[in-house]
């Protein structure tokens, strides 16, 4: 390969960490073909899953500031550069690994933070984003909710209370007469 191509491949895959808000490697030795293409249909629209030479990756990963995945650059690499939803990401590879022992999750980066394996696995196990978001918004809800309710109880519980006053009252026979006033004055001495 010459040179200038090199050097583009670079700038491409620079472009991909750049442009991405996470990146997935991962060893896929012994996956056929058909298995690659299916895990790219599995991944969507949210992610591009690309075999990289380490080299040139490791450079391009350089260039665009992460120098923490230099170790993971061994072996045949593919990376999985995630534009959408990192969750719905990390459960397509984690599914497809399942089914397809070959595929090995090497690491990872999230934002610019380092990602081992197993913690690119324990983010497949969160719910998805849209999924919080309703429960946030239900929970919200809620407390609506709760607050509408001490609002309305607050006033109608005043009435109840004066009404329970009136009703005592008037059973004490005391209809219609005003209590008694209190004076304010001292008693006069004598």
């Amino acid at each position: 390969m010459a040179r200038p191509d090199k050097a583009a491949a670079v700038a491409e895959i620079t472009d991909k960490f750049r442009g991405s808000n996470a990146a997935v490697l991962t060893e896929y030795r012994g996956l056929t073909v058909a298995q690659l293409k299916t895990l790219r249909r599995s991944l969507g629209v949210n992610a591009e899953y690309t075999v990289v030479k380490n080299t040139l990756t490791k450079i391009a990963a350089n260039e665009a500031g992460i120098n923490t995945l230099d170790d993971q650059f061994t072996g045949p690499t593919a990376v999985a550069f995630v534009t959408g939803d990192p969750v719905e990401s990390a459960k397509a590879l984690r599914d497809f690994a399942k089914d397809n022992p070959a595929l090995v999750i090497k690491g990872g980066v999230l934002d610019g933070k380092p990602l081992t394996g197993d913690e690119i696995k324990k983010l497949a196990d969160l719910e998805s984003r849209e999924v919080l978001l309703s429960k946030l918004a239900g929970a919200m809800k809620a407390k609506q909710s709760s607050a509408a309710a001490l609002f309305q109880a607050l006033p109608s519980k005043m009435v109840r209370t004066i009404e329970a006053l009136r009703a005592k009252v008037e059973e004490q026979g005391g209809a219609g007469t005003p209590a008694p006033a209190v004076e304010d004055e001292a008693p006069a001495a004598e």
